[in-house]
């Protein structure tokens, strides 16, 4: 049996023409699933958002309401909400913050951990005009930057 070129090119043509066929549809076919899965991450983004937002908001509010209900004590003589000052045993006097920043700070906290959080003291860092107030403050910047923040997972 003799095979002509004619028909041999009839057989590759057909054969082609069948495999730009399977790779289309598979191609059409990745395409629809790479789409579902960009939309389902694009969703799932703006649930975060919004839940950003809605956190934002009601942290908002609440600083709102704590600077009226600083104004209310202002004005009704209660005298304006200021630091508490300690002194140590040191004989060292410490200043602690304003009610309202550690308010702030514990709503802080609970958003970034996404759980409740309690501060439970919070001090002002001393403001040093000794030279060796910067050796301090540069040892306190190279420890906090030695520690590998990425977190793994």
């Amino acid at each position: 049996m003799k095979v002509q070129w004619t028909e041999w090119l009839a057989v590759t043509a057909l054969v082609g023409a069948t495999c730009a066929a399977v790779d289309a549809g598979l191609m059409a076919g990745l395409m629809r699933a790479m789409r579902r899965a960009v939309a389902e991450k694009q969703q799932e983004t703006e649930r975060q958002l919004s839940a950003m937002a809605t956190t934002v908001k009601a942290l908002q509010t609440r600083v709102a309401e704590l600077g009226r209900l600083n104004a209310a004590l202002v004005q009704k003589g209660e005298g304006a909400a200021t630091s508490i000052t300690t002194e140590n045993e040191g004989g060292q006097i410490q200043e602690s913050p304003e009610p309202e920043i550690v308010a702030v700070l514990t709503a802080a906290a609970s958003t970034f951990l996404g759980k409740k959080a309690n501060v439970r003291s919070a001090q002002l860092a001393p403001a040093e005009r000794s030279s060796a107030g910067a050796w301090a403050q540069q040892g306190r910047a190279f420890v906090q930057t030695s520690h590998n923040p990425r977190s793994k997972g």
